[in-house]
């Protein structure tokens, strides 16, 4: 089997099936879930942390046998202009929702502290409500865009991990792929929750939930194909797939999970999450 095909079929569990299964957790998940999913994305986030720092960023910087730290600047730049563009597309989103739907004053952060504003659902119940089908759709289009940017680059972890591979059992790829799906359960009541509150029915949810996970198939095939472009190419992907999932993590998934539950046990569910993805990753 070719291995872009086994990549498709990699990342079709680990994004759509994953964040399906989330989808399907948070059907059955009380209406007022903040503190689960606090809980939740603390976790997902603590496991992210540990793919970043321990084997993405590792990995950037020695792209090849012998090269020593003549890599160390080029990851340090892929780093930051990864963090920088999500951190730029997020503005943009955010900036076509806040001026319509009023949340934020003196006592309400502007980072989401609420499960409807995590992906920006409330930006689509708003205009649903309106009666406006065109409105609704923009806002629908505006709310997919907030949920695939969380899920290219983690395709894009996938990819890289399986170039150079010479069989389609790479440890590294299968790794990466087991540790973004469960990633992407937390992620997927997060964005199913929110939805069934404002009225979608259930099933409808899960479904646009777990076609939300499908931009991780297009990040993946993008990210090895740049890895089989040289060790250049691949310190390049690996980076920036680190800088934009450090900005998701330090951005949106930490700050939001301390805001939905004010307390300690969300830095808990992050120390756990490393531990299970440094399990994941090494042993």
């Amino acid at each position: 089997m070719p291995v872009f095909v086994w990549i498709i079929i990699v990342t079709f569990i680990s994004g759509v099936l994953g964040t399906g299964l989330g989808g399907l957790v948070g059907c059955f998940a009380k209406r007022d879930s903040s503190k689960t999913v606090s809980l939740f994305l603390s976790f997902a986030g603590g496991v992210m942390l540990s793919v970043v720092c321990f084997d993405l960023i590792s990995d950037a910087i020695a792209p090849e046998p012998g090269c020593g730290l003549s890599y160390l600047f080029l990851t340090i730049a892929g780093l930051l202009v990864g963090y920088l563009t999500v951190f730029a597309l997020n503005r943009v989103i955010d900036n076509n929702t806040n001026h319509e739907v009023k949340h934020i004053d003196a006592s309400h952060p502007e980072t989401a502290d609420d499960l409807n504003e995590l992906i920006h659902s409330d930006h689509y119940t708003h205009h649903r409500e309106s009666g406006n089908r065109k409105e609704m759709f923009v806002a629908g289009v505006i709310m997919a865009c907030a949920i695939a940017l969380h899920n290219l680059p983690e395709g894009m972890v996938i990819g890289v991990s399986y170039s150079g591979a010479e069989n389609v059992m790479a440890r590294a790829g299968l790794v990466m792929a087991i540790v973004i799906g469960l990633h992407n359960i937390p992620e997927g009541m997060a964005v199913s929750v929110p939805l069934i509150s404002g009225g979608m029915p259930r099933l409808r949810a899960v479904i646009v939930t777990a076609l939300s996970g499908a931009p991780t198939i297009l990040g993946a095939l993008v990210g090895y194909w740049l890895g089989e472009l040289g060790p250049v190419a691949l310190c390049v992907a690996l980076s920036f797939a680190a800088g934009a999932m450090l900005y998701v993590v330090f951005g949106e998934l930490i700050p939001e999970s301390i805001l939905m539950w004010r307390s300690k046990t969300p830095a808990f569910a992050i120390l756990i999450g490393m531990i299970v993805g440094l399990i994941v990753i090494y042993v």
